[in-house]
């Protein structure tokens, strides 16, 4: 487990969006379970004693809460990359302390980040796909040559666990990949083979971080304050998606969710945003 622990800070980093502070205080948490780990067997009744012992230690329950959050997120990381094939924290319960809703960005302020972006072709294409597909990050990156059809209007993505989905592409991001095929990644080649589509300067695969630190650039350029990573682009999608009538079934097999719970928490961020455009633009309100 500890050999992936950079891997999980990177997709924190440049993925999640996650902040600095978060970062850095689950890199200790879990190091510090490593420390008191040291190279014992890793399963739940040992984890449960590590939690144990942390109660006994005089950890505030709001500490022990965010350690713990801390390693059921990193072996979750684990699971859905393969890494492990049992999750210790599996059936141990976090203390609920209310659901947060994901954070999406308006049509507007999407559309801005798109028009920032509209010089660059490349850049403008990741834009315009992430918001018209939802991927993730990583599946973004990895999506191959061989599954762009786009005059079938889809791309075949590969999710968590290698599963696979079929997701459609509207008009504005197909003519954003078109016209970055023919006259952009030529270009970065160089006379070089690459069979991923979006590439870097060097002509090889985009890394999470230039990912990262393309929509960070766009981002700036537009204006917009809200803090905003690649998985905000998948918010916004589900988001909009909802509030415009899309049934949420079809919005769960789009995002590659197994569970439509996972999907519904994207009704309640629609709701929520309703309430605050109705709160804002009634006279009454």
């Amino acid at each position: 487990m500890q050999s992936h622990l950079q891997e999980f800070i990177d997709f924190l980093n440049f993925e999640k969006g996650a902040s600095k502070h978060t970062v850095s205080n689950y890199k200790r948490d879990i190091l510090q379970f490593f420390k008191f780990a040291k190279d014992k067997n890793i399963d739940r009744e040992f984890f449960k004693k590590y939690l144990d012992q942390m109660e006994d230690k005089g950890y505030s329950p709001s500490t022990r809460m965010r350690k713990q959050a801390a390693l059921k997120t990193f072996f979750h990381y684990l699971i859905a990359e393969d890494k492990i094939k049992e999750d210790p924290s599996a059936d141990l319960k976090l203390p609920k302390l209310g659901r947060r809703l994901p954070k999406a960005i308006s049509i507007a302020e999407v559309f801005s980040i798109i028009k920032s972006a509209v010089k660059n072709k490349r850049d403008f294409a990741i834009i315009e796909l992430l918001y018209a597909t939802g991927m993730r990050a990583s599946e973004l990156i990895s999506v191959q040559l061989n599954d762009v059809n786009l005059d079938a209007g889809f791309i075949k993505c590969t999710g968590k666990g290698d599963k696979e989905r079929i997701v459609p592409v509207g008009e504005a991001a197909k003519k954003a990949v078109e016209e970055y095929m023919k006259n952009e990644r030529p270009t970065l080649l160089k006379g070089r083979t690459q069979d991923t589509l979006f590439i870097d300067r060097n002509g090889t695969q985009m890394s999470r971080q230039a990912l990262w630190n393309i929509i960070k650039k766009y981002v700036l350029k537009s204006g917009i304050r809200l803090k905003t990573s690649t998985h905000t682009f998948r918010h916004s999608f589900a988001t909009h998606l909802l509030e415009r009538g899309a049934d949420i079934r079809t919005v769960q097999e789009m995002l590659g969710h197994s569970n439509i719970a996972t999907t519904e928490i994207y009704t309640a961020v629609s709701r929520e945003r309703l309430k605050k455009i109705y709160m804002n633009a009634h006279p009454r309100a």
